[in-house]
């Protein structure tokens, strides 16, 4: 059965392969700022990840490790190699486990409020947790109520179980793998993947960047798309 089948697709543009990874619960279309500057100078290729936008639902629960191969085979389907790459966040996830490959399909990566990395947590997690697995052994529907989080209580039962399996992996190991040029770009104000996280990413990524876009969260593609775009063309040049 072909990967494109049932996905969200958009290629625009002409020259070498400029592929976008969006975030958990996102689109393609969060890029429109990027896609729509980059098709001049690329061949861009956007896509809504399986059970997302406007892509088919998830039938299982999928791990990290299942979107990087189901993105993998989609983009081998496509004829798309030695192409350079943006991804935020969740689709950062996805490209830490691409790039970790010896043999993948780019040549430079841009990874924005890129996830992957364990937060720091404190005894009050732990406590959170412990009490978490208590409730639920009695009243499991007002466990996942009362403990989840908002984000996560908007799920279908398919996407609450992939989700799981996705905040829980640790991809630090990953990052340490990789061996091609890659550029981490972050909000300095971002609270979902903190200052912390991009400067542990870049210390892990043999020969990284990083860049920090003053006054920005975890969009700063979006909230600042001039200056964006200007490093992503840079870095891509």
């Amino acid at each position: 059965m072909s990967e494109a089948a049932g996905v969200s697709l958009l290629r625009e543009g002409a020259g070498r392969d400029l592929v976008f990874l969006h975030g958990y619960l996102s689109c393609k279309e969060s890029f429109y700022h990027q896609i729509t500057f980059l098709k001049k100078f690329y061949r861009v290729t956007a896509f809504d990840f399986w059970g997302m936008g406007k892509s088919e639902a998830l039938s299982a629960a999928w791990s990290v490790g299942d979107y990087a191969e189901h993105t993998s085979k989609l983009l081998r389907e496509l004829g798309i190699r030695d192409a350079n790459l943006i991804a935020h966040s969740f689709g950062g996830r996805v490209a830490l486990k691409l790039l970790a490959r010896q043999e993948q399909p780019f040549r430079r990566a841009l990874l924005t409020g890129c996830a992957g990395l364990l937060p720091r947590r404190g005894l009050g997690y732990a406590l959170r947790v412990k009490s978490y697995r208590v409730v639920r052994k009695i009243a499991p529907k007002f466990a996942e109520r009362k403990f989840g989080s908002e984000e996560y209580r908007t799920l279908s039962p398919v996407m609450r179980e992939s989700y799981k399996k996705i905040v829980n992996e640790d991809l630090a190991p990953c990052a340490q793998k990789i061996r091609i040029p890659v550029l981490y770009v972050f909000g300095e104000k971002d609270t979902a993947t903190p200052p912390y996280m991009a400067e542990r990413l870049h210390r892990l990524t043999r020969g990284s960047g990083l860049v920090y876009m003053e006054g920005c969260t975890h969009f700063c593609f979006c909230e600042n798309p001039v200056k964006f775009n200007a490093v992503a063309r840079e870095f891509f040049r």
